[in-house]
């Protein structure tokens, strides 16, 4: 979701959240020198399992390869983009592109309280459910099937990025209503009607 001219104007903007493109595995450099200075990152990790011939290793892995997010830092862009392994703000067009407090929050939650979380491909259709109980209640995602087992999606739209974590169909209710991005639950592309 981006920002709008008058949040632009209002100065909304200096608090919005913002992807910072890294350099392939200098997600956690990045992220640590970013935080030294003082700016708000969110690093959003998960454990992989890897299997080599002689051994098994957990690796504590990036949701996102090559992004980091950072909460303002509109005033001190360039001591963002000069910081070590980052090649620069996401923009749209020639202004930074922002991002919706709710998707951060939404993959921030996933990520606290759940361990099977997972990357998972952006997907642009299917089912659009909220959670009714249980320790993710109230978020909402995309409802997918993989084999026998039920994930939640989560997608910060402007990256085309997703998350997956593992719900009980059960606890999931059908979301049909427009949500942000422009599309409905479907997927289908719509317009606000302004010209």
């Amino acid at each position: 979701m981006l920002s709008t001219p008058d949040e632009v104007a209002s100065g909304v903007q200096s608090a919005s959240w913002y992807a910072i493109h890294t350099r392939h595995q200098h997600e956690k450099v990045a992220a640590q020198i970013l935080t030294k200075n003082g700016f708000e990152v969110f690093l959003p990790l998960y454990t992989a399992v890897r299997h080599w011939k002689d051994r098994v290793k957990q690796l504590s892995l990036p949701l996102f390869p090559c992004y980091v997010f950072i909460r303002g830092g509109a005033e001190r862009s360039r001591e963002v983009v000069t910081t070590p392994g980052v090649h620069g703000f996401v923009q749209c067009g020639s202004r930074r592109a922002a991002i919706a407090e709710e998707e951060i929050e939404a993959v921030r939650q996933v990520v606290q309280r759940s361990n099977s979380v997972e990357p998972h491909p952006y997907l642009k259709c299917g089912d659009r459910v909220r959670v009714e109980a249980g320790p993710l209640a109230g978020i909402e995602g995309i409802l997918v099937r993989k084999k026998n087992l039920f994930r939640l999606v989560l997608s910060v739209e402007f990256l085309e990025k997703s998350v997956a974590v593992e719900v009980d169909v059960g606890m999931v209710e059908r979301v049909p209503r427009p949500w942000a991005g422009g599309r409905d639950w479907q997927g289908s592309t719509w317009s606000l009607g302004y010209a």
